[in-house]
């Protein structure tokens, strides 16, 4: 079976890592020439609207999916049309815009903070008088890793984030006082079994993730489960959904979904007993779905702009790293290491130890 993908970077490479195990073949579209995934199947190279590209893509794959969220949902629409795609482009659509995703979330019982669409710096100002300070101002489309991000502290801020903004449509959230930030990923197959991996605790630091844990036993997890569960189904969800969440005095309160594998999965690769991209991969392609049960104590860091040397990383016992092939860059993802371990003050001193080796060559 051949799967193509939307995208060639990190993510569809470990997708197609996954998938090389079980027979799959890949094929990938993506408008750089040196996308780190081409090694690891055909690559159209074009750009994701060119319709003759996307009619050999659907004409030469079984199914399609895609890695990252801000594919013109146009595009998958198209290709839905010709072949599988998975995750639909419903999904893809909602979670695009975060006032279309907010007002879904609150449609089907998912709790979310509060918020208002704005279009202009006069509807920015009187919304502040509903939402309060402190806020956080976002562009509604083709935000990632804290990009189209403004925080709003006093209404002295607001004319220069509208600014940042350069006027595109925007969504402003109320502040939300949260203890930890985790989430919950799930697959789902086109039968509607559904299975869930441990909760992720997550570190951001400049809008970008750095560490996330494995939580087995988590004293939320049923809670997660049940709101990830609501998503999957009303989207009639085929594949890996990721499902970020704020704990806030000990109740869940929903920030976004990704419709795909997600970075704070990627500790399950050694730390699950099948990991996300697998899982991702028997999902759309029917095959059953696999155990996500954690194998010990896992984490995952992050390492942004550059990396440490690796016989640096690899000298520490139930470390695995994982380069991308990516040249570095500032604030750009171009490895990850994971670590499994026996305890969880193993756990914590080995994260700790991976965390420093990572800020170390952080330009971010």
């Amino acid at each position: 079976m051949k799967v193509g993908i939307l995208g060639a970077g990190q993510l569809a490479r470990m997708i197609a890592l996954a998938g090389y195990p079980l027979g799959l073949e890949f094929i990938f579209l993506d408008p750089s020439a040196d996308a780190c995934a081409n090694p690891l199947g055909e690559h159209l190279h074009g750009d994701y609207n060119d319709l003759a590209l996307l009619a050999q893509l659907a004409e030469r794959a079984d199914v399609v999916t895609y890695e990252f969220e801000n594919v013109p949902a146009d595009v998958a629409d198209f290709l839905s049309s010709h072949t599988q795609v998975h995750p639909s482009p419903k999904a893809l659509a909602v979670a695009q815009d975060r006032l279309v995703e907010k007002n879904f979330f609150n449609s089907i019982g998912i709790a979310t903070p509060a918020y208002a669409a704005v279009n202009s710096l006069d509807e920015l100002q009187a919304a502040m008088a509903t939402i309060g300070y402190p806020a956080v101002l976002k562009s509604r489309t083709q935000g990632y890793d804290g990009k189209g991000q403004s925080v709003l502290r006093t209404a002295a801020d607001l004319a220069a984030a509208w600014t940042v903004l350069d006027g595109v449509p925007a969504i402003v959230e109320a502040f939300v006082p949260f203890s930890r930030e985790v989430s919950v990923i799930a697959a789902r197959n086109a039968a509607g079994e559904i299975v869930y991996y441990p909760l992720s605790e997550n570190r951001h630091r400049g809008g970008i993730l750095r560490v996330s844990e494995c939580t087995t036993d988590d004293r939320l997890q049923v809670s997660a489960q049940v709101y990830v569960t609501r998503l999957l189904e009303a989207l009639n969800y085929v594949g890996i959904l990721a499902l970020e969440l704020f704990e806030v005095d000990g109740q869940l309160i929903a920030n976004e979904f990704a419709p795909r594998v997600h970075n704070s999965g990627h500790w399950t690769i050694e730390g699950a007993q099948t990991s996300q991209f697998e899982n991702h991969l028997r999902a759309i392609t029917g095959l059953p779905l696999g155990s996500t049960a954690a194998v010990n104590k896992a984490a995952m860091v992050n390492f942004i702009g550059g990396l440490p040397a690796s016989a640096d990383i690899l000298s520490i016992p139930g470390v695995h790293l994982h380069l991308y092939g990516k040249e570095p860059r500032k604030g750009r993802k171009i490895a990850h290491a994971t670590l499994r371990t026996e305890t969880a003050e193993n756990l914590a001193a080995i994260t700790a130890q991976l965390a420093r080796l990572a800020d170390q060559t952080d330009d971010s």
